[in-house]
Order: C-alpha cells, then structure tokens, then sequence
C-alpha cells in the first residue's frame, strides 16, 4: 500500500509542477492526497494565524492543515510547498509546519518550487517521507552490531566508513570523480586503516548522490536517502539517539537542516537559494586565497566579518565581492570570516526558518571542520554548536549502522 503524502500546497498547478510533485511521489512508493476541506476554516484562517492572509489559495493550504490536524483527512506524511517568489506564502507556509507539528506526529517537509522543478529534484525529499513511515522500525535502531560498511557518495566527495560492533574502525574519505572508482578508492582506505579486507564485510549501506549506482555495484544490502541516514548518523556520533536535536549538514552543494525527534526526523528542509552556502563556496574562497580549507577555517575564526561586506545569497555574487574586497587591501583573515558569516546567515535566514531547532545543535559535514564556520553560526544562533568525532563521515555512519540492523528488519 503507498504512503500517502498529504499535499498542501499553493499554485503548483498553475506554475506547471503538480504533475512533477506526483510522479516523484510514485516513483518512491508513494501517493499524493489532498485533504477534504472544511469551509469554516477558510473563515478563520486570519484569527488562527495572527494576520491576514490576501490569497485565496493560501487559506485553502491552511484548511487543508486544519483538516488534517483535526482528523478529517488520512495522511501519513505531509509535503508543504509554495512558490520561492511570493513572501506571503513563505509565512503561512510556516505557520502550517508549525501547527502541523505541534498538533500531530506526521513527518513534514517543507519545499518552495519553481515553474522548473521537476520530478528528480524531489526525490530525495518525498523518499525521507515514505522511508520515516515504512522503515520507522528500522531507524530505531540505536547499534551496530557485526562488521559493516558503510559508502557516502556525495556531490563533492565520497566517504566510506567500516564499523564494527558499534565502533568505527576505518574511515576513507576522497574527492567524488568518477562514483565507482571514488567509492572504491574511499572504501579501500577505510578497510586499509580497520585491518580488514572485502570479504570480511557482512553488511553493506549506501547513501548519497549515487547511492543506487555504488549499491548495485557493491550488492548493498540497504539503500537509502540521504535525510534519514545522516540524522542517524549524526544523533549516532553525538549520543543523542533519545530526545530532541536539530541537524545542520552543509554539504557540497546544498545543505539540510533537519528537526529530530528520537533520532527520527519529524521535520526537514534541504536546497536553499544559491550553493553561495555550502562547502562549495568554502573551496572558491581558499582557492582565491590560497590556503587550504583547514587554513581557511582557521582564519576565519581570527578575523572580523564586520570590516567585509559580503553577499550571503548568491555565489556569484559573493565571489564578486571576495574579489572586490581583496582589490580594496582587505584582511584575508577578515574575509575568511566574512565567508563563514554569510554562509551561516543564509543557512539561519532560509533553513532554519523552516524547521524547529531544537537543543542541541548538532553540526555536521566537511564544513563543520572549519572553526569559523563553527563559530559564526553560534553567533547568528546564540547557542552552543555540537560538532561529534568523525562529523564529516556521518552518512557514510548512518548507512553501516543501518545496514547492519536492515536484515532483521526486512525479516
């Protein structure tokens, strides 16, 4: 049976997507639904939210969350999306996650469409959603047990991470170039430093960009999206597998912020405007001031950001003004930090306003290595940031404990 994966949403269909949405549905297993609509909610969408709201199709998105909320509509999960241009419909986008959230236990996620997105840009998305329902037994699972494996291939670099009986024992970590040959490299390094060979493997779990295609090659036992795995990972590594915690994985190109419940994500969001914050931008900025990442981290944790005016919305935009300032005789140091600012106000100003962030904070990824990255967004949060051991290597974590507990779980 499909899960269903409520859709409340404003305008999909005029901006062309609808079609989009449901195919990327189907193609996980599951199947989009729209609540039955009560019209008193209509009428009391403004008293509920606190303003008022112009559009008609944006009350519409609220009775159907009230629908929802009061037990008119069958749901197992919700799909929340507006269109990025239109600012009412971020706000009552997030006064909907809010009420959902609070007055049930239905995953969410939140997404804001363009008349180009397409199918497999939502895919990973609706994926978390049909794996937090079906597999919730699973990601319960709090050890690892027996000899695991377990591969990250991601849009920058691919992780590979050997465990055994709860413990991590190898590691291999490369650059993504070609997905096999990065995914065979990162996994011979991990076997290299636990004493190991192939054949020791008892189970195997991808994750990542190409997770599938280093699934099939290496026969995994468990693949599995990238939402549900590294929150896994991440409570995992930071021994918070019981209670709340929020998860801030930038990646190489985009970033997720993820609300936990138990080690089980209840809310999440991924993507954001521009790779302007993400590792991506990290790398930009070294190469131009020539330094290492690490160096990078570094000294951004030394300079001052306020003395560097720098666009925290666009990458483009922002190299611009790494050039700009570094013409004007700018501290590279000042710079670094102003990098590291704005990549943390773009993941508070987009990400976070779309999840509840919980204590801890657990911050994950390359990223999370740069202490200035660290430090800028304690800033911007006012809250101590959690960075776990092995924190770049957290999908590759997830997926080894996962897999291991997977054959019990399909028995």
């Amino acid at each position: 049976m499909a899960v269903k994966i409520a859709e409340i949403t404003c305008g999909p269909e005029y901006s062309g997507v609808q079609a989009e949405i449901e195919k990327a549905a189907r193609e996980v297993g599951g199947e989009i639904v729209f609540p039955e609509v009560d019209l008193d909610y209509i009428d009391k969408v403004n008293e509920e939210l606190g303003f008022e709201v112009a559009s008609a199709n944006l009350k519409l998105m609220f009775a159907r969350a009230m629908s929802i909320i009061e037990g008119n509509s069958d749901a197992d999960a919700v799909f929340i999306a507006t269109c990025f241009r239109c600012a009412e419909g971020a706000l009552v986008r997030n006064e909907v996650r809010r009420l959902i959230q609070e007055y049930t236990d239905l995953p969410v996620v939140m997404y804001s469409f363009t008349e180009r997105t397409k199918a497999s840009e939502l895919l990973t998305r609706m994926e978390a959603l049909v794996t937090i329902v079906e597999r919730k037994a699973l990601l319960v699972r709090k050890r690892q047990e027996g000899i695991s494996l377990g591969i990250d291939s991601g849009s920058t670099t691919t992780k590979a991470v050997v465990m055994v009986d709860n413990k991590v024992v190898g590691k291999g970590w490369v650059y993504t170039r070609d997905v096999i040959e990065s995914a065979k490299e990162a996994v011979n390094e991990a076997l290299k430093e636990a004493g190991l060979k192939m054949e020791d493997i008892e189970t195997i779990g991808t994750t990542g960009y190409g997770r599938h295609t280093i699934g099939e090659y290496f026969k995994a036992d468990l693949i599995q999206e990238e939402l549900t795995v590294n929150s896994k990972g991440a409570a995992f590594l930071a021994d918070k597998q019981e209670g709340e915690a929020t998860v801030i994985d930038i990646g190489g190109m985009d970033n997720k912020a993820i609300s936990l419940n138990n080690a089980i994500p209840d809310s999440f969001t991924m993507g954001g405007i521009c790779a302007g914050a993400s590792g991506r931008f990290f790398e930009i900025t070294a190469r131009r001031l020539g330094v290492s990442i690490q160096e990078l981290g570094e000294m951004a944790a030394e300079g001052d950001w306020r003395k560097v005016r720098m666009n925290s919305y666009c990458i483009v935009f922002g190299i611009q003004d790494l050039v700009t300032a570094l013409a004007e005789g700018a501290d590279p140091k000042d710079v670094a930090a102003a990098a590291a600012h704005s990549v943390a106000e773009q993941i508070y100003e987009q990400q976070l306003q779309e999840v509840d962030v919980r204590d801890p904070v657990i911050l994950v990824g390359g990223s999370s290595l740069l202490k200035g990255m660290v430090l800028a967004l304690e800033e911007i949060l006012g809250r101590k940031i959690v960075v776990p051991p092995y924190s770049q290597h957290i999908g590759a974590v997830g997926a080894a404990l996962l897999s291991s507990g997977y054959k019990y779980f399909k028995e």
